[in-house]
């Protein structure tokens, strides 16, 4: 399975941009991650196969919204209000399981990331 990311880019603190990740197979729970300079990679978002189970850290909830469109293979990050600290690489992964994960361990399948900046 392959997973391409794509969406990001510079946007000024309050606006808003939507990450897209293209699977090329079948995939079942799906996460996006982070990763700031100098930071550990940190969970963001994940999304079980049917969608009905979403989970958010606390730090993008009521911003961020994960979906996903399985006739696609396609999931994705909307992103509002963001803040300078969203400023990161987001990388897209995917687990071969029915059930949401936070950790990064648990991930069976990465893309390759997306740079996301926010100035202030």
């Amino acid at each position: 399975v392959q997973l391409q990311a794509s969406g990001g880019g510079l946007v000024q603190a309050g606006g808003s941009l939507r990450l897209s990740c293209a699977a090329s197979g079948l995939t079942f729970s799906m996460d996006w991650f982070r990763q700031a300079p100098g930071k550990e990679r940190e969970f963001v978002a994940g999304i079980n196969w049917s969608g009905g189970s979403t989970l958010y850290a606390d730090s993008v909830k009521g911003r961020f919204t994960i979906s996903r469109d399985n006739a696609k293979n396609t999931v994705y990050l909307q992103m509002n209000n963001l803040k300078p600290e969203d400023t990161a690489v987001y990388y897209c992964a995917a687990r071969r399981s029915a059930a949401v994960s936070t950790s990064a361990t648990d991930m069976d399948y990465w893309g390759k990331g997306t740079q996301v900046t926010v100035s202030s």
